[in-house]
């Protein structure tokens, strides 16, 4: 029974030619996933950091830009991206869509990075100016990526951070909700951003974004990582609360065991580039929840592997998933 409880009894996942090879582990025995973990990733990003657009083309081979929100994300947070991107945009006519994606979201990602995480009232307007003109040109980039190729659902999930920072209001962003789930109704970055929108901080109303994860859950296929947005709207209910413990009941234990084993611990969970960020949300809501069925199993499977999302949303991220992991 305990064999089969904590999957040492489950067949192995077969080993992932493109995985990352771990150079570095700490005492602990944690690292930080770089890159998705994925070789292929890394070739990518080199050639960004590089400024070669023929050879980040290359390296795109293998992902889809307009669907797989990770290997995009890698490029919107990858700094110096903004300076060379452009040229993109203006000269290679066949892949400008491609290029616009990638300008959009990095416009985006480089936008935060000028008002930072810091209050609304502590932000000067030198900062607001810049963060607003950023996120105005992302906004043109993004909505010309996504006429040119309307399969994309990319473009409409980084559209609602840019209609959110821009404060366009709920029908604008509703509207974009509704079109990144025409593409992908269960596309799960884009049910977490909008169970993000739905919090307090932003508008909504308590119990909205549970409610929203919910439904999206409900009838998932097995094996699907919509799971996910359960444990995401738990980890948002923890950060609006005034409780630390308010996630620590038989009832949101249940929930967040049945929707590990539904999601990430289904044998039909495919894991893909990144799956570790998947396992690392399940990590944090679980360990908030004082979980101790499926927690074992998720730090089992992780090998390790930390990811700052969610993480961050604590003072001290990495600490916290290492006392989480220990006490597993």
């Amino acid at each position: 029974m305990f064999d089969k409880m904590f999957g040492r009894g489950a067949e192995r996942p077969a080993a992932d030619p493109y995985a990352l090879p771990v150079s570095r582990r700490q005492r602990n025995g944690m690292y930080t996933l770089r890159v998705l973990g994925d070789t292929r990733v890394l070739a990518l990003v080199e050639a960004a950091q590089a400024g070669d657009w023929e050879a980040v083309k290359a390296a795109l081979t293998p992902f889809d830009l307009g669907r797989d929100h990770q290997v995009l994300g890698e490029l919107a947070d990858l700094d110096g991206v903004q300076d060379w991107i452009g040229r993109a945009v203006e000269h290679d006519k066949e892949h400008r869509a491609t290029a616009l994606l990638i300008s959009g979201a990095r416009h985006i990602s480089w936008g935060w990075e000028a008002r930072t995480s810091d209050r609304a009232v502590n932000v000067t307007q030198e900062q607001w100016r810049v963060f607003h003109e950023r996120l105005h040109i992302a906004e043109e980039q993004l909505l010309e990526a996504a006429e040119s190729r309307p399969e994309w659902v990319t473009p409409w999930r980084r559209l609602l951070t840019s209609g959110r920072g821009m404060s366009l209001g709920p029908a604008v962003n509703e509207t974009r909700l509704d079109a990144a789930l025409r593409r992908e109704p269960l596309d799960l970055e884009t049910h977490i951003e909008w169970v993000s929108q739905l919090q307090p901080r932003w508008g909504g109303e308590p119990g909205q974004a549970l409610a929203f994860a919910r439904k999206a859950f409900a009838g998932a296929p097995e094996g699907h990582r919509i799971g996910c947005v359960i444990a995401m709207a738990h980890i948002e209910d923890w950060v609006e609360s005034d409780s630390e413990d308010c996630l620590v009941t038989p009832e949101i234990q249940d929930e967040l065991l049945e929707a590990a084993e539904h999601s990430i611990l289904h044998p039909a969970y495919v894991r893909r580039p990144g799956w570790q960020e998947d396992f690392n949300i399940f990590a944090m809501a679980l360990s908030l929840a004082s979980e101790s069925i499926a927690l074992p199993r998720v730090f089992q499977d992780l090998q390790g592997a930390y990811t700052s999302w969610p993480w961050k949303y604590m003072a001290q991220p990495e600490k916290m998933y290492a006392r989480a992991r220990r006490n597993a």
